[in-house]
């Protein structure tokens, strides 16, 4: 098993910045790919980005691209998503999801997720 812990979310206003942090631990040797997801009630689960653990590939969802920066930290097993120039549409819960090798390609670990707020 896989445990993912978020943090750094919060209260924020427009065209400011956050730094979400996602720290992993347990079997975290089984994953390849980590990502980061948000929603907002009442709506599905959006992709926001990913990046892989060995070669620091990265996707982003094209509604972040140029403002968000996804990162990590092997020795920590720890990734980062740096949020700037944030906007009232990105207030939403910020989940950490990882990908666990031979898992079929989705998500299967998933953290609790952490709060973002971006006021107008």
């Amino acid at each position: 098993q896989v445990q993912l812990v978020e943090s750094g979310g919060g209260l924020v206003q427009a065209g400011g910045s956050l730094r979400l942090s996602c720290a992993a631990s347990g079997r975290t040797f089984s994953t390849y790919v980590m990502g980061w997801f948000r929603q907002t009630p009442g709506t599905e689960r959006e992709f926001v980005a990913a990046i892989s653990w060995t070669y620091g590939s990265t996707n982003y969802a094209d509604s972040v691209k140029g403002r968000f920066t996804i990162s990590r930290d092997n020795a920590k097993k720890t990734v980062y998503l740096q949020m700037n120039s944030l906007k009232p549409e990105d207030t939403a819960v910020y989940y950490c999801a990882a990908k666990a090798r031979g898992g079929g390609g989705s998500y299967d670990y998933w953290g609790q997720g952490t709060q973002v707020t971006v006021s107008s």
